[in-house]
Parts: structure tokens; C-alpha cells; sequence
């Protein structure tokens, strides 16, 4: 039974599945939008909203605690300096998730990920 597991696993051990999301949170922090599967948008966006969340408080702690996840320093000062500012007065929700459709090669369920503001 599975009960109380929640979360995809996306085939890949512990180690790999972070290493995934790390990345993917950083290309998205990068590029302010990204081309990726459903399942993956969908499971990165409460990971960035909480860094955005972190980042609105810009303090010596915020950013350690941020590099510490993100672990890609330009990642971090994007964060904090271009990104966190413009959602000062909002409360959440800070991405927003377009389906596209499936993938030509193998019909996966296709989105894009983008920073709202």
C-alpha cells in the first residue's frame, strides 16, 4: 500500500529525482519559462513558489537557504534581485502552468511553465 506517499517518483532514485527538480527550478529562475512535461511542471511549482516566497525577504538567511537548494549562484541573485520585487505585494501564486499538448516522438502530455509578472 502507498498510502500517505504523495509526490512522482518520474523512474529515477532519490538522488537523481533532486538533481531534477534542482535543475529544473534553476532553468525556470533563468529563463522565466520553460518547455517541460505535465507531470514535471506540475510538480516544480510549488518547489519555485516557496523559493520566490523565501526571496521576498532579502536577508543574508534567505540567500544561504536558497543556495542551498538551488546550489547555482546566478540562479540566486536572479531570484532575489529581478524576480522576488515584482510579486512584493502578492501572496502566491507566482507561475502559471499552459498545457501544449503530447510530444510528437513519444504523445507525453507537453506544458510550459512561466513566471506570471
Amino acid at each position: 500500500m502507498r498510502h500517505r506517499k504523495a509526490g512522482r517518483k518520474f523512474n529515477r532514485n532519490t538522488n537523481q529525482r533532486k538533481a531534477l527538480f534542482r535543475n529544473l527550478a534553476v532553468s525556470l529562475i533563468l529563463h522565466e519559462r520553460i518547455r517541460t512535461t505535465e507531470a514535471k511542471a506540475k510538480t516544480i511549482r510549488p518547489i519555485v513558489e516557496r523559493l520566490v516566497t523565501l526571496a521576498r525577504e532579502d536577508t543574508e538567511h534567505h540567500r544561504r537557504l536558497a543556495m542551498a537548494r538551488l546550489a547555482d549562484e546566478r540562479a540566486v541573485a536572479k531570484l532575489f534581485d529581478v524576480i522576488a520585487p515584482r510579486f512584493e505585494g502578492q501572496p502566491g501564486g507566482y507561475t502559471r502552468i499552459y498545457k501544449l499538448g503530447p510530444r510528437r516522438g513519444d504523445g507525453a502530455a507537453m506544458a510550459l511553465i512561466e513566471f506570471v509578472a
